[in-house]
């Protein structure tokens, strides 16, 4: 008796450390999801060679937070690897999951009814959350027609904004050409106007930089905006630190390299 109370605690124990069970076969992961009544949680990745991708992995996916809440869902991971071998099956069945969902970028994180295969919830990229976080924004996806409804919205205002953000960048490298600041000013204005949060910080800093770039004797106006950056990116240290190195180089009179407005 005790040697087998001992098998099944190693057992156990060699099953914990494994961690979730990841499936390949989004359409088995389906069955599985009606057979226990789960939805499912399926992530479009490219493991070896998407760094994004790579550090979801490593902070939310392989972290206890989620390895706590992962029974919660049917795991399913549709990979696009560069060097990892896969079979030409597998392959062919992933690209036609991507192209019924309309995934374009890695990683995209889906939620689905497992029994219409329907999606209720999306996430595309990883800025980095912390487990905890990513985790409560999971949670914000309800499995409801009021959910598909509040997902739909939020696609399309996701759209909306990508959109306005590619003409209004467009806009900004056109007035760079033509060296017209503030033509480049207003269009960053707009393309800022709904950033909230350091993030705030990146408009002032982008001013600065495509100042400098436009006329470059206008050093003085620039710092001012360097420094309006870095008092908005406080307490988010890395930008403060790339703020600070490109006002060195701004002090040094070395020419800023051209690079495009990013939001």
């Amino acid at each position: 008796m005790k040697k087998l109370i001992l098998s099944l605690l190693l057992l156990a124990t060699v099953t914990a450390a494994a961690g979730p069970v990841w499936l390949t076969d989004l359409d088995a992961a389906k069955a599985q999801g009606v057979k226990e009544n789960k939805p499912v949680l399926v992530d479009f990745t490219g493991s070896d060679w998407c760094p994004p991708c790579i550090s979801l992995h490593k902070v939310v996916f392989e972290s206890p937070e989620f390895a706590a809440a992962a029974s919660r869902y049917v795991l399913v991971e549709l990979d696009f690897p560069r060097t990892k071998p896969q079979t030409p099956e597998l392959k062919a069945k992933n690209r036609e999951w991507q192209q019924k969902y309309a995934v374009n970028s890695f990683p995209t994180i889906l939620l689905l009814d497992a029994k219409s295969g329907e999606v209720y919830g999306r996430i595309g990229g990883f800025g980095g959350q912390t487990a905890k976080e990513y985790l409560a924004k999971l949670a914000t996806y309800q499995n409801t027609p009021e959910g598909k409804a509040s997902l739909a919205k939020e696609l399309k205002s996701t759209t909306e904004r990508s959109e306005r953000s590619r003409v209004l960048g467009q806009k900004i490298n056109e007035a760079i050409a033509a060296k017209d600041f503030k033509a480049a000013e207003a269009a960053l204005e707009e393309m800022f106007a709904d950033v909230t949060g350091t993030r705030r910080a990146v408009l002032p800093f982008n001013k600065a930089r495509i100042l400098a770039m436009i006329d470059p004797s206008a050093k003085a106006e620039a710092l001012k905006h360097v420094d309006e950056a870095i008092k908005l990116a406080a307490g988010d240290e890395a930008m403060t630190r790339s703020f600070k190195a490109f006002r060195e180089k701004l002090v040094s009179a070395e020419a800023p390299s051209p690079q495009p407005a990013a939001k």
